[in-house]
């Protein structure tokens, strides 16, 4: 009864932090830096390893056989972005004669107060091979509202937000003692909601857009110890095809579009948004008793991310489209611990991603590019059962330019593929702070002898 108890507490706290998800954002769509307070404080190196504690089952389910007993892990991670776009042209202007008469101005901040986002893990080992597991986050989001309500790009965005829950139960099992395999299913929910202004007059009325969808993927992984003190793992995440099903509304009484009128009220739409697959790749290695060294690498299919047109259901035909037609994104990094005594234990990483959005197709919601991560952290084991991790990152991001302009134009040779007939030239330097902390828990007695028990021990 006591197991089933605590099973059953689990659960709820899992649940609990799942609910919690729906609100959190972060300003881009795929928010690594939310799910691991372990992994911030070494930039996810070694995450596929292992190397980041019970987290790690989040990149590669394989790494599960390497936390003996049972365990959960609770992770809350509070993200702070700042851009803000100032503009440099633009051909809206401040002439009521003008066809296209509006607010010439920038968007102010884009990155609001920031969102909280949060993890957790859970694993139980069940014979001296086989572990079930179970993981809970967001690892998809995005939330970004410009300050100013009316600004010169106002009718590519006042306001995005990309929100998803990820339920992800596994297995894992010790193939040999040095090679293990795992397996997961993912059950993802994503809601978006995108609000534009439907001309650049001054408080022109919104286009709303809501959609939402349930869908399924999976992963899987592996690690293999081939030598003494190192691990090596390999962790895929699939992709996901999301159908979203949802409305679109205007507040003109009526609102000709290519597919057919929008008429006041809520207008049903359906739209396909597919999300990139993932791979990791993650390298660790204990070097004597006190110092490990991890590596990690990371490649996201963002190209598969290129147009989503929506679509009428009345009509069946696209009224609009988000256009992106991204590149895909590499990260790399590494990171250092130092048990500085058997109770705490200190860390540190770096990393550089090469971002999915380029110059020529950035647009204002999102101010992403290249970037140069840094980060601390530190872990105190309380006693035998109990362990806290906190962490701090800052990221130095590039200027983030964007150039929303038609094919020909000087300011973007090539055209960016959002243009709407609204010039907006402007440039915002991005910046992201993330602080994370988290509580593991180990339920069993950790003092029973249970076998197998890896070389590496991340508890």
């Amino acid at each position: 009864m006591r197991v089933l108890n605590r099973t059953v507490a689990v659960a709820a706290v899992s649940m609990a932090a799942l609910l919690a998800a729906g609100s959190a954002q972060a300003s881009s769509f795929y928010i690594r830096t939310g799910q691991s307070a372990e992994g911030l404080g070494m930039q996810f190196a070694g995450a596929a390893a292992g190397g980041v504690g019970l987290g790690s089952i989040g990149w590669n389910p394989a790494t599960i056989t390497m936390f003996p007993g049972r365990n959960s892990q609770w992770n809350a991670s509070y993200l702070r972005p700042q851009a803000e776009y100032d503009l440099l042209f633009t051909n809206v202007s401040a002439n009521p004669a003008s066809p296209l008469f509006g607010t010439p101005i920038g968007s102010g901040e884009i990155g609001g107060n920031g969102a909280f986002v949060p993890a957790s893990y859970s694993n139980w080992q069940l014979t001296d091979r086989l572990w079930i597991g179970l993981s809970t986050g967001a690892p998809f989001g995005l939330r970004s509202k410009p300050d100013n309500f009316n600004f010169a790009g106002q009718t590519y965005g006042r306001s995005a937000k990309v929100s998803t829950i990820n339920v992800s139960p596994m297995a894992g099992y010790k193939v040999t003692d040095w090679l293990s395999i795992g397996a997961a299913l993912q059950v993802q929910y994503i809601k978006v909601a995108l609000r534009q202004a439907i001309s650049p007059r001054p408080f022109a009325p919104n286009l709303n857009l809501e959609g939402d969808a349930i869908e399924l993927g999976y992963r899987f992984g592996a690690t293999i110890t081939p030598w003494q003190g190192g691990t090596i793992g390999l962790g895929y995440r699939s992709a996901t095809f999301n159908e979203l099903e949802g409305h679109v509304e205007s507040a003109l009484p009526l609102l000709p579009t290519s597919a057919g009128a929008i008429f006041f009220g809520q207008n049903r739409l359906k739209a396909k948004l597919n999300l990139p697959e993932v791979v990791s790749v993650g390298f660790s290695q204990q070097l004597g008793p006190q110092w490990q060294v991890h590596l990690g690498f990371e490649y996201e299919n963002w190209s598969r991310f290129k147009r989503v047109p929506f679509i009428l259901e009345r009509t069946g035909l696209p009224f609009s489209s988000a256009n992106f037609v991204y590149d895909d994104s590499f990260y790399i990094s590494a990171g250092v611990e130092y048990a500085w005594n058997p109770n705490l234990t200190l860390r540190a990483g770096i990393s550089y991603e090469w971002s999915a959005v380029n110059d020529r197709v950035r647009q204002i919601l999102i101010a992403d590019n290249d970037r140069l991560g840094l980060s601390i952290g530190a872990s105190y084991k309380w006693n035998e059962k109990l362990s806290i991790d906190a962490s701090y990152a800052h990221y130095f991001i590039k200027d983030a330019p964007t150039a929303i302009a038609p094919a020909g134009s000087i300011f973007n040779p090539a055209g960016n593929p959002a243009f709407n007939n609204i010039v907006f030239v402007g440039e915002a330097e991005p910046t992201l702070d993330v602080f994370s902390v988290a509580l593991t828990y180990r339920w069993d007695n950790p003092k029973v002898a249970i076998p197998a028990e890896p070389i590496v021990r991340k508890y």
